[in-house]
């Protein structure tokens, strides 16, 4: 599965927060691109992970 992922620079922050538009909340940062790039996979995990304990299977929805 493959989700388009919107990376913006946060001059507040100092970082990068990465964004899935296809996975509403499903939001994660990182001080560097490749530290966002790693932890926005992480939380698309997770989201996918809780989405099927609820008995959402996105993979069918997404492919």
């Amino acid at each position: 599965m493959k989700f388009q992922v919107i990376f913006t620079f946060d001059s507040e922050y100092e970082g990068y927060v990465a964004e899935v538009p296809e996975l509403p909340g499903c939001v994660s940062q990182g001080k560097t691109l490749d530290e966002a790039i790693e932890n926005i996979k992480d939380a698309i995990t997770g989201y996918l992970h809780v989405e099927a304990k609820h008995g959402k299977n996105l993979s069918t929805t997404y492919k």
